[in-house]
């Protein structure tokens, strides 16, 4: 065999392994079905995950640890233990594309931010009220974070200025807009449209969406043709050719699929689905064509109740 065909061959070889293991990675991490969360009281809520390092992180309300946990690995590990910082429990994350992780505190009224590097606190902000559980967040593509409160009508801001300073302001006030607090749960999940201009939140109590004007902070009802999502707790604006949001409704174990006109002034639902592996599901985040499901477990929390273990994060199909 000539020197020149041995090269050519040896290159094929290699290329073809190469490949054999991309694509055997590539199967390993969409055959996992489910992430195990370590713990006998975890009862999980929130999650975020980070394209860049295929990490995902989780928060517990029992006492505020932060897991991380990667695509390929089936079991997450603390990052953050609980109690740390003040952190007695934590509800809903993000990630920006800076590596900072944004925690809410639930009914501490706190709002943390961290390195998600480093398990660092760059941030920490407490509102001080007597009746507060901010609740989830969401970060618009100038990297501002807006929190919501299911018990106070006011929605968080959260921005880094020039001088990479965090700062904490209550943005706006839902008092005098048609979003209208009543008994119970109100705002729940949020997220922010791709072009920066509107944020989309739901109503658990009613049902209802509502779209946030950023520059005008004008509140609108979305018109959902009579739907209502009652129970809507996480949500999820999908990147894709169609605007479609998912909502989860975890007390029914379902994640709707609500496609939104252009200016989010109305919207369709069109499905509702479940799955086996769901146990009163929180929240969720999308990776690729997959959506990593939060199991919360909330109904078996309380005194004479057993949660199933492990505490576990689905991975299921999108709708």
């Amino acid at each position: 065999m000539s020197r020149l065909k041995f090269i050519l061959l040896f290159v094929v070889v290699v290329v073809s392994l190469i490949t054999f293991d991309f694509a055997s990675t590539q199967a390993k991490v969409i055959s996992l079905n489910r992430y195990i969360l370590p713990g006998e009281r975890v009862f999980p809520e929130g999650i975020a995950y980070q394209p860049k390092t295929k990490d995902f992180f989780v928060s517990s309300t029992t006492d505020g640890t932060i897991f991380r946990g990667n695509l390929q690995q089936e079991s997450a590990e603390v990052f953050l233990p609980g109690g740390a910082d003040g952190r007695t429990t934590a509800i809903g994350l993000k990630v920006d594309d800076k590596g900072r992780l944004f925690v809410a505190g639930g009914n501490t009224g706190q709002i943390f931010v961290y390195n998600t590097h480093s398990g660092e606190l760059l941030g920490q902000f407490k509102n001080q009220k007597a009746s507060t559980f901010i609740n989830d967040v969401a970060i618009s593509p100038n990297g501002e974070a807006y929190f919501t409160d299911s018990s106070d009508p006011t929605l968080y801001k959260v921005s880094i200025n020039e001088a990479n300073e965090i700062q904490f302001e209550a943005w706006l006030d839902f008092t005098g807009t048609s979003l209208e607090y009543q008994s119970g749960f109100n705002l729940n999940g949020i997220a922010a449209s791709l072009d920066g201009k509107y944020l989309i939140v739901v109503q658990s109590n009613t049902g209802k969406l509502f779209r946030i004007d950023i520059d005008s902070k004008q509140v609108t009802e979305i018109d959902l043709g009579g739907e209502r999502l009652t129970n809507g707790d996480g949500i999820l604006l999908s990147r894709g050719k169609k605007q479609i949001l998912y909502v989860v409704r975890n007390q029914q174990k379902l994640i709707v699929k609500v496609e939104l006109e252009e200016d989010f002034s109305r919207g369709t639902v069109v499905s509702s689905t479940t799955d086996p592996s769901l146990a009163y599901p929180t929240t969720i985040a999308q990776v690729r064509k997959q959506l990593l499901v939060v199991n919360s477990q909330f109904d078996k929390r309380g005194s004479g109740l057993t949660a199933e273990l492990p505490f576990t994060v689905s991975s299921i199909s999108s709708p």
